[in-house]
């Protein structure tokens, strides 16, 4: 039994449009799925508010407070604006998370295309911010320490550089490795099954898979919010300009 081969995208509807491949995987259809729940979701809590919430809007209310105090705090007096950004991304990346586990439906985070983008989005916006709030010159300029002597200084350029080209790649693989780790366990514990054929065997594959199932369900969660917390931190890093 190949576990990979059922982790691996499928083509839904094959794509090409000017000698690019932009079919639509049963990933695509993942994200697409993901960003209509959590639009939905958001669009009814908006357009229902109460002064006595529901469950839907004390779930909604929870959710923003969680992001806007435990992810966004280190952001200070500009939580509020980065708040839309950081919710789209924890809402996006835990959506995703949660339906991947759903037999049958591809998960969208555990490929590496998707963490890829979004650690990309994040890097511009990094780079974007520190280049508004300081202008270009000085925000390259905070890269190497003032007074450090020309020698030190001619190597400190390449590893900053490296240093700064190293956090989306580590935003990207550790959502990427974490969640395709966690189905590809899944996937051996079933494989137990069909290894040994053995109808005796069948009830360890089935208790494995549903407590690995509860620790896949809290790593979706923490996944989501490591990723959202360090873009937080790296966009607080570059207002503060060090």
């Amino acid at each position: 039994m190949n576990v990979i081969e059922h982790l691996s995208q499928k083509v839904v509807y094959p794509l090409q449009f000017g000698g690019f491949d932009l079919s639509i995987t049963n990933g695509v259809v993942s994200m697409w799925l993901a960003v209509l729940l959590v639009t939905v979701f958001f669009l009814i809590v908006s357009r229902r508010l109460k002064p006595v919430p529901g469950k839907l809007q004390n779930l909604a209310e929870v959710l923003v407070l969680f992001i806007r105090d435990e992810i966004g705090g280190q952001l200070g007096a500009t939580v509020n604006s980065w708040l839309p950004f950081l919710a789209a991304i924890f809402t996006f990346i835990l959506t995703c998370n949660l339906i991947g586990l759903v037999p049958g439906i591809a998960s969208a985070t555990a490929n590496i295309n998707t963490t890829a983008a979004l650690a990309l989005i994040v890097f511009f916006v990094v780079q974007i911010v520190g280049v508004r709030e300081h202008g270009l010159l000085p925000y390259l300029k905070s890269f190497i320490p003032a007074g450090v002597p020309l020698p030190i200084a001619v190597l400190m350029v390449p590893i900053e550089l490296i240093s700064t080209l190293a956090k989306p790649f580590s935003l990207a693989m550790r959502l990427f490795a974490n969640m395709f780790a966690g189905h590809a366990v899944m996937f051996l514990i079933v494989s137990m099954i069909f290894l040994f054929r053995n109808w005796l065997v069948v009830p360890l594959p089935v208790v494995g898979d549903t407590v690995f199932l509860a620790f896949e369900l809290f790593i979706a969660f923490i996944q989501a919010f490591v990723f959202t917390y360090l873009s937080a931190l790296y966009i607080a890093t570059a207002q503060e300009g060090h």
